[in-house]
């Protein structure tokens, strides 16, 4: 799974919930033919990241190459189960990336075009946020 080797900060805060903003960068197909891109927002954390990924490549039978467009690097922190309030925040349980509409999330190239529409709508169906389909032309 995807982690950050190295944090600045160990513990981030929450920042704010943007519901409605719209992402400006990372919002083109940059490497590949066809992408998958976002169209709600939501933290996609590295597990949900892998399971995607692990259903590309699984149904592409490594043909083709594929590109993972956002990287976990938020730390999200949990107290333990049962614990009153107080004692400061909680430990850092996992890691994820906040996605707004727009942003590209998977590419691929070197497969048909079904075989990749079909690949990328599985990997869809493993994300917190709804997407769709991309291609170049």
């Amino acid at each position: 799974m995807l982690t950050p080797k190295k944090v600045k900060h160990r513990k981030w805060q929450k920042g704010k919930s943007r519901k409605r903003q719209v992402e400006t960068r990372g919002v083109k197909l940059a490497f590949g033919e066809f992408g998958l891109q976002a169209l709600s927002s939501a933290r996609v954390n590295s597990r949900q990241i892998e399971a995607a990924r692990r259903a590309i490549s699984n149904f592409i039978k490594r043909k083709g190459k594929v590109w993972i467009r956002i990287f976990p690097d938020k730390p999200i922190t949990k107290r333990p189960p049962e614990i009153t309030m107080g004692g400061g925040k909680g430990a850092v349980d996992h890691y994820a990336f906040p996605v707004k509409p727009g942003r590209v999330l998977f590419e691929m190239d070197g497969v048909t075009a079904d075989i990749a529409h079909e690949a990328l709508r599985l990997a869809g169906f493993k994300l917190p946020v709804r997407t769709r389909i991309i291609s170049k032309n």
